[in-house]
C-alpha cells in the first residue's frame, strides 16, 4: 500500500487533506518508514479545488490514476449533503470493483453513501451525523460507537481525530506496527487509540484533577511494567482508589476496561519486539507480558488474525541485537 489516491472535490475538509498529506505524503524514508506516493486525483487535474474556510487544493492526476492506486482515500466533506460529482462517484466504484481498498473520513461517508458503495454493510461516521446517514441510506448498517470500520475492503471512521485513528491502522496493516509509529511519533499522537465514540459522546462531568493525574499515572505505571503480572486491583490501588471506581473511571476515560487497554498495549510491545528484535517467542512473550508463547499467540489470532511468527515474517526491519529491546526485562 505505497501508491494512495486522494480524491478530490468541491467540499471537501481542509482538516481531512491535511491529516492524509501528514500521513502519507510526508518523506520519512531515513527512519525507516516505506517512500509513498500520494496522489490527488480529480476530475480536472490542475484546477483549483475549493474547501471550506477559504482554502484550495490543486488536484495532479485525473481520476483514472485510481486504477494504479494500492489505496483510495476519500477526505471528509464539510457539509455532509454535498453532491458528489458523477465521475468521481463512478470511479469509486470502479475501484472498489476492481479490489482496491476504500476509504473515507468523518463524513465522507456520505460520499460512499451516494456511489452506493456502503449499501448492505456496516459504515460510520461523525456521532452527531450518524443518525442522519441511516435515515437517508436505510440500507446501510450505521454503527455509531466505533472510531473506525471495515466491511469488504471499505473502511470508514468517525469525526476528525478518528480519520487519523484509521490512516494510522491503514499503515499499521500494510507496513507494520513501528512504520505506523514512527508516523504517529512525528505527528505527535498516539500511535492508535482504544474504545468508542461513548467516551466523547457522553460528555462526562469533569474529574478533579487528583483523579485524572492517577489514571495518567497508572497508565505510565502500566507501561513500564508490563512484562509483570498486572491486575485491575493492583492498578487500582497504585491509583489509590477502590477496584470498582478505578475500573469506571478508567472505563470514562478511555472509552475501554483496563484488562483491554492492557492486552492493547501489551499487543504492541509485542509487535514492537517482532519488528526490532531477534528474541525468541518465549522471551518475547514474558517481555510483552503474556506469560507464554501459546497466549501470546492465542491473542494475536484473535486480535490480529495472525500468529506471532508469520507477524514477524512479514514485518520485521532489521536484526537488532537480543538485548538491545526497550522493552523492560
Amino acid at each position: 500500500m505505497q501508491r494512495v489516491a486522494l480524491v478530490a472535490f468541491p467540499g471537501i475538509r481542509a482538516f481531512d487533506v491535511s491529516v492524509i498529506t501528514e500521513v502519507w505524503g510526508s518523506e520519512r524514508t531515513l527512519r525507516g518508514v516505506p517512500p509513498f506516493e500520494l496522489r490527488r486525483v480529480a476530475i480536472a487535474p490542475g484546477t483549483s479545488i475549493p474547501m471550506p474556510g477559504g482554502l484550495t487544493l490543486t488536484p495532479d492526476r485525473p481520476l483514472d490514476w485510481l486504477d494504479k492506486a494500492d489505496l483510495v482515500i476519500v477526505p471528509g466533506l464539510g457539509d455532509p449533503d454535498t453532491a458528489v460529482p458523477a465521475p468521481v462517484l463512478e470511479a469509486l466504484r470502479r475501484a472498489h470493483a476492481a479490489g482496491t481498498p476504500v476509504a473515507a473520513l468523518c463524513a465522507g461517508a456520505f460520499a460512499l453513501a451516494q456511489a452506493g458503495l456502503l449499501d448492505g454493510r456496516r459504515a460510520v461516521t461523525h456521532w452527531y451525523l450518524a443518525p442522519q446517514l441511516r435515515t437517508q441510506y436505510p440500507e446501510i448498517s450505521v454503527e455509531p460507537d466505533a472510531l473506525f470500520i471495515e466491511d469488504d475492503n471499505i473502511w470508514t471512521s468517525a469525526g476528525t481525530a478518528a480519520g487519523i485513528d484509521l490512516c494510522l491502522h491503514l499503515v499499521r496493516r500494510a507496513h507494520g506496527a513501528e512504520a505506523a509509529a514512527t508516523i504517529a511519533r512525528s505527528m505527535v499522537t498516539a500511535p492508535f487509540r482504544t474504545g468508542t465514540q461513548a467516551q466523547f459522546i457522553e460528555h462526562p462531568t469533569p474529574r478533579a484533577d487528583r483523579e485524572a493525574d492517577a489514571l495518567a499515572d497508572v497508565r505510565e505505571h502500566a507501561l513500564r511494567h508490563l512484562h509483570e503480572p498486572l491486575t485491575v486491583a493492583a492498578l487500582a490501588a497504585h491509583a489509590g482508589m477502590s477496584p470498582r471506581s478505578f475500573a469506571r473511571h478508567f472505563t470514562a476515560a478511555t472509552g475501554t476496561t483496563p484488562l483491554r487497554w492492557l492486552l492493547d498495549q501489551r499487543i504492541a510491545a509485542a509487535q514492537k519486539l517482532l519488528e526490532r528484535t531477534d528474541l525468541p517467542m518465549p522471551e518475547v512473550a514474558r517481555r510483552a507480558g503474556f506469560g507464554s508463547e501459546v497466549t501470546m499467540r492465542q491473542h494475536f489470532a484473535a486480535r490480529l488474525a495472525t500468529s506471532p511468527r508469520d507477524y514477524r515474517a512479514a514485518f520485521t526491519t532489521a536484526s537488532a541485537p537480543a538485548g538491545s529491546s526497550p522493552i523492560a526485562r
